[in-house]
């Protein structure tokens, strides 16, 4: 999804991270207040910037709930890792088990001891949202479903997703089978960022598999331009009211924010004088891109400071922290990113120090 900014719900969310996290509400004291997010039916929501990981609505973000078919995300990381480390290939060839094939709910009609390719078995999970898909998945990446359900959890605990908890890798309730709106988004977003060879998937809107043409379970395909995945899971009473919710939830972060990338890895910010160097002069710029999130029409009132050590002496080497550079939008500080040499210099020994000693002198 993108107009200007990627939104990523944990469930149909906005996310991302370089900025500091702040708040829709911590703009709105720094600005004009934009309109109020929208009143849903959803037992939990959570909308973020990708870009700078600014919640722009939430509610009940941490709360505790099963995840349905977003399991799928857990599912697909995992797989997806399995694939980028060469443990398996997209053209390996999985023989189904009566397992995989005995799966209910949503299913991609694979069938028993038949053998489907890795690359199909994603999209039968991705797109019809297969739990037979999702079996046989996990039987070939870890030997076993409940091998597979470890590896799970222990991806949850390296990614920080400290409320979530998985028992399969479909999504069919099941005790202990846990997520959390926050979670979730976090999990989206990691996906999106490690594993952009596989996210066009997610906007693939049909699929056919065994002579049987499935539509993509995301309906927001068809709603809307911008959206293009992940999955929208199921936290609203009907899919009906989970379809138009996510929509609004997109409406209203489009309509009222803005993300602008302020600088550019390796943009040059700055010029500073190096002592005792073979240059007198460093460049200094940023290492990382810098994106903030503001109410929209606020542009106007960004402001950028930069704070420089006082002396810089050589040698000095190329990506040394020498200062910090702030964004501020009417006085609330929004970005912060470390400034660094661009150019080194090296030593300029014994004349270049008595060269500048002569240059302060008549200063």
């Amino acid at each position: 999804m993108s107009r200007v900014a990627t939104l990523v719900l944990a469930f149909a969310v906005l996310a991302a991270g370089q900025a500091l996290g702040q708040s829709a509400a911590a703009l709105a004291q720094a600005t004009a207040a934009p309109t109020s997010p929208p009143k849903l039916a959803f037992k939990s929501h959570y909308l973020v910037d990708f870009a700078t990981d600014t919640v722009l609505a939430s509610s009940d973000a941490d709360t505790e709930l099963p995840p349905a078919s977003l399991t799928k995300l857990m599912t697909a990381y995992v797989v997806f890792e399995a694939i980028e480390s060469g443990r398996i290939r997209l053209d390996d060839h999985v023989r189904v088990s009566e397992k995989a094939w005995r799966m209910g709910g949503t299913r991609m009609f694979i069938e028993v001891n038949s053998e489907v390719g890795v690359e199909d078995l994603i999209r039968g999970m991705l797109i019809q949202s297969g739990n037979d898909a999702s079996v046989a998945l996990a039987e070939h990446v870890a030997g076993s479903v409940d091998a597979f359900v470890a590896e799970m959890n222990a991806t949850a605990e390296k990614l920080g997703l400290t409320h979530s908890a998985f028992r399969n890798p479909h999504g069919l309730p099941a005790r202990g089978h846990y997520s959390t709106a926050r979670d979730l988004a976090v999990l989206a977003r990691t996906i999106i960022e490690e594993f952009p060879a596989f996210y066009s998937l997610y906007a693939e809107r049909e699929f056919s598999y065994n002579a049987i043409r499935q539509q993509n379970r995301n309906a927001l395909l068809w709603r809307d331009a911008s959206v293009d995945g992940l999955k929208t899971g199921y936290r609203a009473p009907t899919a009906r009211a989970r379809n138009d919710g996510a929509q609004k939830l997109l409406e209203y972060g489009f309509a009222n924010f803005e993300t602008h990338k302020v600088y550019s890895a390796g943009q040059e910010l700055d010029d500073a004088r190096v002592r005792g160097g073979e240059s007198t002069f460093a460049a200094l710029g940023i290492a990382e891109d810098v994106y903030v999130t503001i109410p929209r029409g606020s542009y106007p009132q960004l402001a950028a400071s930069m704070d420089v050590m006082a002396e810089l002496a050589a040698p000095l080497l190329i990506g040394t922290q020498v200062g910090e550079v702030k964004i501020s939008l009417a006085g609330t500080q929004l970005a912060t990113s470390p400034v660094i040499v661009l150019t080194g210099v090296t030593d300029g020994g014994v004349w270049a120090r008595m060269r500048d000693e002569l240059a302060t002198f008549w200063e």
